[in-house]
């Protein structure tokens, strides 16, 4: 007999929150999905927690404003050495 554990998706952990959300018993959807109901109250609250990000579509992370900061700041190296190339006559 196998000991592996099922791994849930995001959105198949968002869809079973929505179950009880939507006012089905916990007990239901726990015994239906095979979860505990700690699992679910853990997915629950996590849901509830990042649900604002929904709303920031439009909103740069901050490593996204790393990324575009490195970004810029390889693009001007990159110019410095093409313009030494050049000065160079390579």
């Amino acid at each position: 007999m196998s000991n592996s554990r099922r791994v849930w998706s995001g959105s198949e952990k968002a869809a079973v929150v929505m179950e009880g959300m939507k006012g089905r018993s916990v007990a239901d959807i726990c015994v239906h999905y095979q979860i505990s109901q700690s699992m679910y109250y853990k997915w629950r609250d996590l849901f509830l927690a990042n649900a604002g990000r929904a709303f920031e579509v439009n909103q740069i992370t901050r490593n996204e404003q790393r990324l575009l900061k490195e970004n810029q700041h390889l693009k001007g190296v990159i110019g410095e050495l093409a313009l030494e190339l050049k000065k160079n006559d390579w």
